[in-house]
């Protein structure tokens, strides 16, 4: 493909917080205009006032900055076919409509949507398709004036040509549609408002959109698009049909399609859980596509180098919340200690601090870092980690207790809090040697033995390498916390 021939468009709703599913099309859209050296349009679909809202506008712009996408055309950027929103564009879409009516293309449609209902029943029962029947394609001057006498408000319909629609898929291939099931359809409402199937066309179109990759829900609207392409390329308007690819569903819990209402599906709790853009990038380009069968981690520049719309997998491709953690997981292992320690520093903070802000200890957290990375799936992950460096006494967790301290452990803390009294606390190694002796001491494999010790110290059975833990947090309040643990387990 030429270089820079190519102009794919991201065009988001600023309805409610972004999505995975919408985050997808939006990767592959960049990926493919970045692969090709072509230009990535970021415009914004703000037509449907009841919906759209400045806050959703907000976070979205908010969410592809996070994300590390760049446009090279739309809002705050600017570009030769602004406005990018399409609620400052209503003079073109109005001017437009105009021309397909003058045309013969479009015409006013006078039914009533209980008319509409009582003939797609009727259909229906006869098995035929139930979409609109042209009722109102021939409508004469006499006609009109009666409807509108009766005060009906007409909408504006694309007149549907009565052919078959072949057209060659980028992710599916070729694709036929026949008349009797792409009937005429809506483009302007009864009040003078366009409709997406309208607006979304017509600034493709002005935008001069090459390829148009999105959604496979969108598939069905596809042929009816292209008859549209086909009037405004005859009217002078656009200058090519773009090539169209589908993307396949992003199927959640249950085979069910994700969709905005899934908790799973909010871009914004993926934030907050502390993903890295980078790997929750790897992973939703893993839902149709992959850079070769044996590597699932990749960087977004290895991505861009190999993606080819034509390698997107038609299939429906599942959401597996386990494998995202587990590839973000190797992003977070892949950072640079500095880096890491930079990225955490959100969840080391109200509100998800738990220790008192002069509690925190810049010396002990710069220490722990290099081992908590090695060991968290998602960032905010480290607060929980690393509480018993900042805490006064290590977080009561009653399951952890009743877990770890069984008949016996207080003999056991005895002998370690002795056998750690005389270990070089300048050395991890000498403080699993103190404990591991303590275990033997009675009868217990390291694994048994240190999991009374490392609940005295952090109050939990999970967390970072203990030995380093006890090395960290240090020799006076290692024994003073086993002390506490030996008198709640006296009481």
């Amino acid at each position: 493909m030429a270089n820079g021939s190519v102009r794919v468009r991201f065009c988001p709703s600023p309805t409610g917080n972004p999505h995975v599913g919408l985050v997808r099309t939006a990767l592959f859209n960049w990926a493919f205009a970045r692969h090709t050296g072509g230009t990535f349009v970021f415009r914004i679909e703000d037509t449907d006032a009841a919906r759209d809202s400045e806050e959703s506008y907000e976070q979205l712009l908010d969410s592809l900055r996070w994300l590390g996408f760049t446009w090279d055309e739309g809002p705050e950027v600017g570009g030769p076919h602004a406005p990018y929103r399409q609620s400052q564009r209503m003079d073109t879409y109005k001017e437009v409509a105009e021309k397909l009516q003058e045309a013969g293309h479009a015409y006013h449609c006078y039914c009533t949507a209980s008319e509409l209902e009582e003939r797609r029943d009727a259909a229906r029962a006869a098995g035929k398709p139930s979409g609109y029947d042209g009722k109102c394609r021939e409508v004469g001057p006499e006609q009109k004036d009666r409807y509108e006498a009766e005060g009906r408000e007409p909408i504006v319909r694309f007149r549907m040509p009565d052919e078959t629609i072949t057209f060659t898929d980028l992710v599916r291939g070729e694709l036929t549609f026949t008349p009797e099931n792409v009937p005429d359809y809506g483009i302007v409402r009864a009040n003078g408002a366009p409709l997406y199937t309208l607006v979304n066309p017509v600034d493709d179109a002005l935008m001069e959109i090459t390829h148009v990759l999105r959604g496979e829900d969108l598939l069905s609207s596809t042929p009816r698009q292209i008859a549209l392409y086909k009037a405004l390329t005859e009217l002078g308007i656009a200058k090519e049909i773009p090539s169209f690819g589908h993307l396949p569903y992003v199927m959640g819990e249950g085979n069910k399609k994700l969709s905005k209402r899934d908790p799973q599906s909010s871009l914004n709790l993926y934030r907050e859980r502390g993903f890295l853009p980078e790997g929750l990038l790897n992973y939703l380009s893993l839902l149709g596509w992959s850079l070769s069968a044996d590597q699932d981690i990749f960087t977004i520049e290895e991505m861009v180098a190999a993606f080819d719309v034509a390698d997107v997998n038609p299939n429906p491709a599942r959401f597996d919340l386990k494998k995202a953690e587990a590839i973000n997981a190797d992003h977070v292992r892949l950072l640079d200690v500095k880096d890491f320690t930079e990225r955490c520093a959100p969840w080391l903070k109200a509100p998800f601090a738990t220790w008192a802000p002069e509690d925190f200890d810049e010396a002990k957290w710069e220490a722990i870092a290099p081992h908590a990375q090695t060991r968290l799936k998602v960032l905010s992950e480290i607060t929980e980690n690393v509480d018993f460096l900042f805490l006064p006494e290590p977080a009561e967790d009653e399951a952890s207790w009743a877990k770890a301290m069984k008949e016996g452990s207080d003999a056991l803390l005895r002998t370690a809090k002795e056998k750690l009294e005389a270990a070089d606390w300048t050395s991890a190694e000498s403080l699993k040697e103190a404990v591991l002796a303590a275990g033997q001491a009675h009868g217990l494999k390291l694994g048994k033995a240190q999991a009374p010790v490392r609940v005295a110290v952090t109050g939990r059975t999970i967390g970072l390498p203990l030995f380093e833990s006890l090395e960290i947090l240090g020799k006076e309040k290692t024994l003073t916390r086993i002390d506490a643990a030996l008198a709640k387990l006296g009481a």
